[in-house]
């Protein structure tokens, strides 16, 4: 989940990788906004940001009931459930992002068709709860990440949260109330959650659910669809919830002409009792299109656009005004870079290094103070070579350290002197060192630590030259001379 601060004020605003529009839907605890996913080369690609009310948002029980949402419904991936695609952090609140679907939900074709005073067609009422109950039951299919089924129940499958797009697809979505195994946000006791008029009994009296709870609200949907009526719409709750209990049912063709074989389906679904309804939604699905056949994508598509036309054209005009008066504001917003991931400005979060950068700096910066180092060392150590010229006889030699390296180090002991060369000497006896060019010497008052015997080196058997030369040219002082 990415975290990142959503801007304030009327105009668009950056979430995350979103730019968020004005609202385009509605309902009792979310507003649904409509978006754009802004990627690099100007690929963008609509979205539809679901966000909870102000007073949901600062309330953690409803926070948490929105993440589930998400959690859930990122687990179903199929063609007739609405698509959850990120979930993403503001200053104070959670977003939804879900795929954006050019279309109305069954609610408002209903309102419309009770306005027309007509009804949906046989043939679309089938299609469209056919592919509503394929997306049902690959929800209650849904496995975790273990392959364990989640058992999930939806619980709130209604007109409202069936989505029927132009392009003749239904889809179900808002699991916002969905109950399911290892759900981290629990029923309050006593608190029904759905809608009254699509309530199975058994939920309505607070006992156990099951897969089956859903198949009855989508038998009310479907008897609704056919009818063009409400089924268990009351004057207020009270008297919705004393309907679902124990109102008589009547079979749909006996308000309308329907087979009897869809009469016999839609009641079996509408049994009060569980145990006697159908056992999956994929099961009434094909009981339900044997009897009528289904509308395909394309008659459900264009029955959409001719029954919609108004509500259509004015969400495309209302959508095309919200981009356009955005246009200059998300310029300046991506022109600074201000999505994560575009530009070179700064950033809405910071941004992580990454590890090859951080290597390759470390890299640098060795070299650099490794050049530096053997810049110094180079300036104090003077390599003797055959071509160096003598010293004078009056210079003094250090104590040598063992091995190839001589140090000096101040001393308040006089240094002894050293004899000159003699005429006779190799021509290599001219490379002693002088304090001045041992490394780490000092050319001041020729101070230096005394040599173990005060006699001159080449006095002393076998110390005439005092050291050896190897085929490299490099000098190795004999201890015992020194």
């Amino acid at each position: 989940m990415t975290s990142v601060a959503v801007g304030a004020g009327n105009g668009p605003q950056l979430v995350g990788r979103y730019v968020l529009y004005g609202a385009i839907a509605s309902g009792g605890m979310a507003t649904v906004h409509f978006g754009r996913l802004v990627g690099p080369a100007g690929f963008t690609r609509p979205v539809a940001i679901k966000r909870l009310h102000a007073q949901f948002a600062r309330d953690p029980d409803f926070v948490r009931m929105f993440l589930d949402e998400a959690r859930l419904a990122a687990r179903i991936t199929h063609p007739n459930v609405v698509q959850t695609l990120d979930l993403v952090e503001g200053a104070d609140e959670v977003f939804l992002v879900m795929d954006y679907v050019r279309g109305l939900t069954l609610a408002s074709l209903s309102r419309t068709l009770r306005r027309k005073g007509a009804r949906i067609p046989a043939p679309i009422a089938v299609g469209i709860l056919v592919g509503v109950l394929e997306g049902l039951h690959a929800a209650h299919e849904a496995k975790d990440d273990m392959g364990e089924r989640l058992d999930l129940i939806h619980r709130d499958v209604s007109p409202q949260n069936i989505l029927v797009g132009t392009d003749g697809v239904a889809r179900l979505l808002d699991f916002g109330v969905a109950k399911a195994a290892g759900r981290s946000q629990s029923t309050r006791d006593g608190l029904l959650k759905g809608k009254l008029a699509y309530m199975a009994p058994e939920q309505a009296n607070g006992l156990p659910l099951s897969r089956r709870t859903d198949l009855f609200a989508a038998s009310v949907v479907l008897w609704e669809m056919l009818t063009g009526r409400r089924l268990f719409h009351g004057d207020n709750d009270l008297d919705s919830l004393r309907r679902v209990l124990s109102q008589d049912l009547l079979p749909p063709g006996s308000i309308v002409g329907l087979p009897q074989e869809l009469d016999r389906v839609v009641m079996k679904g509408l049994e009060r009792d569980p145990s006697r309804r159908y056992a999956t939604a994929h099961e009434l699905a094909v009981d339900v299109a044997a009897c009528i056949t289904p509308a395909t994508a394309a008659e459900i598509g264009a029955w959409v656009e001719r029954t919609a036309a108004e509500e259509l054209e004015e969400r495309a005009s209302r959508i095309a005004a919200i981009e356009r008066s955005a246009a200059g504001s998300v310029s300046r917003l991506t022109s600074v870079g201000s999505i994560p991931g575009l530009g070179t400005g700064a950033s809405t979060t910071p941004r992580r290094p990454s590890v090859r950068w951080l290597l390759g700096a470390v890299g640098c910066a060795a070299l650099v103070v490794g050049a530096a180092l053997f810049a110094v060392r180079a300036s104090q150590q003077h390599v003797i070579s055959p071509t160096m010229p003598p010293p004078p006889a009056a210079s003094t030699v250090a104590a040598p350290a063992p091995a190839e390296s001589v140090s000096v180090t101040a001393s308040s002991a006089e240094a002894a002197p050293v004899a000159a060369p003699s005429a006779k000497a190799s021509p290599t006896a001219a490379r002693w060192p002088t304090v001045a060019n041992v490394p780490g010497g000092s050319p001041r008052a020729g101070k230096a630590r005394a040599t173990p015997s005060s006699a001159p080196a080449a006095a002393r058997p076998g110390c005439d030259p005092p050291y050896t030369e190897d085929g490299q040219g490099h000098i190795h002082f004999k201890p015992s001379c020194l």
